[in-house]
C-alpha cells in the first residue's frame, strides 16, 4: 500500500499541474510550492533551533494559534516554521509576523519530506487537527523528532481503523503525544494501540476566549450603531442574503440596525447586494466623510474585521447555512455573549449542535421562519440576553485545551 501511495502522489502532482491551467484555487497550490525551498533555505540556518507548526488551511490554524503563540513567546530564539497544505490558509497568513517563514507544505512525495526536513530540521513538529501526510511522519520518525498532534479528531471512517489501514497506522507511531477533541477520538486511538492520548479539548475555545480581551473597538462602527440594536450577519452567501434582505426591506423596524459582512466580496456581488436593499444602506469603501449615524444597513466589502464587528452585534446570523460545506464559525459570536442564527446545514460542527441544544443558536430555513425568530430576538430582550449567556457559558467551558497542551511540552 505504501508503494501504492507513493505511485498516486506523483501521478497527483502531474495531474495538478494541467488542472492549474483552468483552475485559480489549483494554481495558487501549484505554484506556491515552487517557492518553498527557496523560502526555507533563505531563512533557516543550519545552526537554528525550529520549531514548525502544520495547519491544513486557515480553521487549523485558528486552533493551533493559541499554542504557537505562547510558544513563540517562550521561545523567542527559535525559528518558527509555518505551513499550509491549502490556498485558503496560505493566502490569508502568508504575512504572519509571528512566523519566520510562512509557507506551502511540499507535495508528500519521499524526495521531498527529505529535503524539507533537510533543510527545516525542526525540534518540535506540532501538527493541527488532521493533516497525515505518510513520508513526511516517516521521515520524522525515523529522525526521532518530537512530534505531537493538538486538537486532533479521529472518525471510524478514517483508513487507520479500516482492515487495509496497517500502513496508515504505522503513520501516527511517529507522535510523542495526541492531544484530542473527544472521548471517542481516544478511543478509537487506544483501539488500535496507542495509549498516548489526552483527551485536551479544542484549542479553538482558546483563542476566541481571548479575542474578548483584545482592543475590539472600531469607531466606525460605534457611529453607525448609535447604541442601537444591531445584527451583524457574518461570513453569509447569497442564500442568507436573500432571507436577510426580504426582513429588512419588509419587516425590520427603525430602531433596527444591521451589518452584514458577505463571505464574497466580489465587487459586482456586493454592489447587487446594496441595490437590492431598499432602506437607506452604506458600504464600507463609501464610509469616507459620511453620516455612519444615518444608514440602517452597512455592508463591509473588505476583509479581517469581522471579529471586531461581531463585538458591537446584539446578535449575529453566521452563513453558510444553506452552502454544501455548512456554516462558518459561530464561536466567534458566542464569546461575546450574544444568540446566534443559522441555516440548516450545521449538523458537521459539533459545536453548533451543542448550542442548538442550549438554546444559544437558533436555526431557520425559510424568510417565515427568519421573521418570526428575528421579531421574538428583537421584542424580548431577556430571551436574547439569556441565550446570549448561554453560549458564553458554553465556550468558557470548553476553555483550557492550551494550558494542557503547554504543561505536556515544558516537562
Amino acid at each position: 500500500m505504501y508503494f501504492i501511495y507513493n505511485i498516486l502522489i506523483l501521478i497527483t502532482g502531474f495531474a495538478l499541474k494541467i488542472i492549474a491551467v483552468f483552475t485559480i484555487k489549483i494554481k495558487l497550490f501549484v505554484e506556491g510550492r515552487t517557492t518553498t525551498f527557496q523560502k526555507l533555505k533563505s531563512v533557516i540556518s543550519k545552526d537554528d533551533e525550529v520549531i514548525w507548526f502544520h495547519c491544513a488551511s486557515l480553521g487549523e490554524f485558528e486552533q493551533g494559534r493559541p499554542i504557537l503563540e505562547k510558544l513563540k513567546e517562550e521561545n523567542p530564539t527559535h525559528k518558527l516554521v509555518l505551513t499550509f497544505f491549502s490556498p485558503s490558509g496560505y493566502e490569508v497568513r502568508k504575512n504572519y509576523k509571528l512566523a519566520d517563514v510562512v509557507c506551502y507544505l511540499p507535495l508528500d512525495t519521499q524526495s521531498n519530506a527529505k529535503k524539507f526536513l533537510d533543510i527545516v530540521h525542526p525540534k518540535l513538529v506540532v501538527f493541527v487537527k488532521y493533516e497525515f501526510w505518510p513520508n513526511i511522519l516517516r521521515e520524522l520518525k525515523e529522525r526521532e523528532v518530537k512530534t505531537i498532534l493538538v486538537s486532533g479528531i479521529f472518525r471510524e471512517n478514517q483508513a487507520f481503523f479500516k482492515w487495509y489501514g496497517g500502513w496508515m497506522q504505522k503513520s501516527l507511531a511517529v507522535f510523542s503525544h495526541f492531544f484530542v477533541q473527544d472521548k471517542n477520538s481516544e478511543v478509537l486511538l487506544n483501539s488500535i494501540g496507542f495509549s498516548n492520548v489526552t483527551v485536551s479539548g479544542d484549542t479553538r475555545f482558546d483563542r476566541v476566549y481571548e479575542i474578548t480581551k483584545q482592543d475590539n473597538r472600531l469607531s466606525f462602527i460605534e457611529e453607525f450603531k448609535e447604541n442601537k440594536y444591531t445584527l451583524v450577519a457574518g461570513s453569509t452567501w447569497k442564500e442568507d442574503e436573500e432571507l436577510l434582505v426580504n426582513y429588512i426591506n419588509k419587516e425590520a423596524s427603525a430602531e433596527e440596525k444591521f451589518i452584514i459582512a458577505p463571505h464574497n466580496i466580489n465587487k459586482e456581488e456586493i454592489l447587487k447586494l446594496k441595490n437590492s436593499i431598499h432602506k437607506k444602506a452604506v458600504l464600507f469603501s463609501e464610509r469616507e466623510n459620511l453620516n455612519l449615524k444615518e444608514y440602517q444597513v452597512f455592508i463591509i466589502d473588505t476583509v479581517g474585521i469581522l471579529t471586531k464587528i461581531y463585538s458591537y452585534a446584539t446578535i449575529a446570523y453566521v452563513g453558510g447555512g444553506y452552502t454544501k460545506s455548512g456554516i462558518h464559525n459561530i464561536l466567534e459570536p458566542a464569546t461575546f455573549e450574544i444568540p446566534i442564527v443559522i441555516g440548516p446545514n450545521y449538523h458537521k460542527f459539533k459545536e453548533a449542535i451543542d448550542l442548538v441544544k442550549e438554546d444559544a443558536c437558533f436555526t431557520v430555513n425559510d424568510s417565515k421562519k427568519l421573521s418570526v425568530l428575528l421579531k421574538k430576538l428583537f421584542h424580548l430582550k431577556q430571551f436574547r440576553e439569556e441565550a446570549g449567556k448561554k453560549a458564553l457559558k458554553y465556550v468558557i467551558e470548553k476553555t483550557g485545551a492550551t494550558t494542557k497542551i503547554l504543561y505536556y511540552l515544558r516537562k
